[in-house]
């Protein structure tokens, strides 16, 4: 069930109160779910009941995406904004620095919490900011003729898309290895997600001249890359493990960019493989 809460954030403009749309279930230790750009909250859902048998999970919808409000006018969707907000998020629902696993922008957004000590793990999937200039020209190329796609498809042409294994692979084969096993509803709700990200083009903006260069020691960090990733190539985990040289590297065989719906099973064991070595090495 998506609830909603309000909090106030710092920013280049002074306070400003945020809205974010989130949905918790399961005990034990906080674990914050990141998504990535244009897509939402759901994108765990594959995942979200596993990681709830040992967590108390809260997934997000991002300022500006899925149902959670657009950041205030004149805030900037930027790294130094966005992650020290996610950190006042987590303490308005009475949590102090969860695990964090994200994909995408949301394993950026994951990175640099733990980097500014808002996080006790990291897991970073197929995480932004470790490109070449040419290959995040590509990317952003790439997610705007989606964009574009996705505003320009009606909403009857989506949902007959969507029913055919063929359509739902024209409409989501970007990021998904294996998009026809998607459901026909999923498929329409990520695209309106896309279509309706009122922070897409700021945060698409923000992140031209991003590239995460600072270590992150302390925490367990593990950066995770599919190997049928088509929208951020996997040669960046080799930079992504340069940078953060104590991170573990995990391959995802056969998965794409968002893996979580590829191999659910997979990518919740990096999860939780991640969050339980923070206890092996408290206990070391």
């Amino acid at each position: 069930m998506t609830a909603t809460v309000s909090f106030t954030i710092d920013s280049p403009l002074g306070p400003r109160n945020a809205t974010v749309a989130y949905e918790r279930k399961g005990a034990g230790e906080p674990l914050l779910l990141l998504h990535g750009i244009g897509h939402h909250l759901q994108a765990w859902h594959p995942v979200t009941d596993i990681l709830a048998a040992e967590h108390d999970v809260i997934a997000v919808d991002l300022p500006g995406f899925g149902v959670s409000e657009p950041l205030p006018d004149g805030v900037p969707y930027d790294l130094g904004t966005v992650a020290p907000a996610l950190g006042a998020l987590c303490a308005a629902l009475g949590v102090e620095r969860p695990h964090v696993a994200g994909n995408s922008l949301g394993g950026l957004l994951a990175l640099e919490m733990g980097r500014i000590d808002l996080a006790r793990s990291v897991t970073a999937l197929s995480p932004a900011g470790f490109w070449t200039e040419g290959e995040r020209r590509y990317a952003f190329a790439t997610l705007l003729a989606m964009r574009a796609g996705a505003k320009a498809l009606p909403r009857p042409a989506l949902e007959r898309l969507s029913r055919t294994a063929a359509g739902r692979t024209a409409l989501t084969g970007t990021i998904y290895a294996r998009p026809a096993r998607r459901s026909p509803e999923a498929v329409v709700a990520e695209t309106l997600a896309l279509r309706d990200a009122t922070g897409f083009e700021k945060t698409l903006a923000a992140g031209g001249s991003v590239r995460f260069t600072d270590d992150v020691p302390g925490l367990p960090v593990t950066i995770a890359w599919g190997t049928r990733d088509r929208l951020l190539l996997r040669r960046q985990g080799v930079r992504a493990k340069q940078t953060v040289p104590g991170a573990r590297l995990v391959r995802l065989p056969d998965c794409g960019h968002v893996p979580m719906s590829d191999d659910p099973a997979l990518v919740a064991r990096v999860v939780l493989d991640t969050a339980r070595s923070t206890a092996t090495r408290t206990a070391a």
